[in-house]
């Protein structure tokens, strides 16, 4: 098998190999803050740098990491990190914070900033660990931004709080539809992205694990 190159590590998670298109992983968050794109951005942004950073940490010192408690300090990491995202928040732009509410403290959960740091980071150099959670990072924000552009763009007709499509109650001609704004359309849609990528890529799709039986009719059973 080859060395992972820090190209490799940084566009696989993009293209071919996203968390949330093919892994299906980070799904909750996607759900909860992609109504709009503003906060789809910020939650996209606190995950990259918590992901990239806790990978460099959990790196540097995996060499004096009991195995038997490599999950505690892997979270305790995490953790800190992300706390130090939460305070810069409430401090700098708390509208966003209280609109976030417990998404950004659930990153300590996150099951792609777990993974990378149990699966790559633990076995490869600091550098190339850094570069996989952001590519990473940057695999899940790809998909938070285009959910949070179809949501708020069709759902309000606006972008960033901006009018894009003038609305009917506006004197416009849009009708938003407020459907897409709650969060089951976030499900819905991610299941469509997910259809669309692996037609375009039928690579990605997956082996059946199992088959349906043949019809029998009640006879030819007994």
């Amino acid at each position: 098998m080859s060395q992972p190159t820090i190209k490799s590590v940084l566009l696989d998670p993009i293209f071919h190999n996203n968390p949330i298109g093919l892994q299906i992983l980070g799904i909750c968050s996607a759900l909860a803050v992609t109504s709009n794109l503003k906060t789809a951005l910020v939650m996209s942004i606190a995950l990259t740098l918590v992901t990239g950073f806790s990978n460099l940490f959990i790196s540097m010192i995996r060499s004096q990491i009991p195995s038997s408690i490599r999950m505690i300090v892997q979270m305790v990491i995490i953790a800190s990190l992300v706390i130090v995202v939460d305070q810069v928040l409430k401090a700098y732009a708390f509208s966003l914070a209280k609109q976030l509410s417990v998404f950004v403290g659930l990153i300590i959960t996150n099951c792609i900033v777990m993974g990378r740091a149990e699966a790559f980071a633990m076995q490869n150099p600091p550098l190339l660990s850094f570069f996989d959670g952001i590519g990473n990072g940057l695999g899940y924000s790809a998909m938070l931004i285009v959910l949070g552009v179809i949501r708020e763009l069709f759902g309000a007709g606006k972008l960033l709080g901006y009018s894009v499509l003038p609305t009917v109650s506006d004197g416009g001609w849009y009708q938003p539809n407020g459907m897409l704004l709650l969060p089951p359309s976030a499900f819905f849609l991610i299941g469509l992205i997910i259809w669309a990528l692996r037609s375009w890529k039928p690579a990605q799709k997956e082996a059946p694990a199992f088959r349906m039986a043949p019809h029998v009719s009640d006879k030819e059973a007994y």
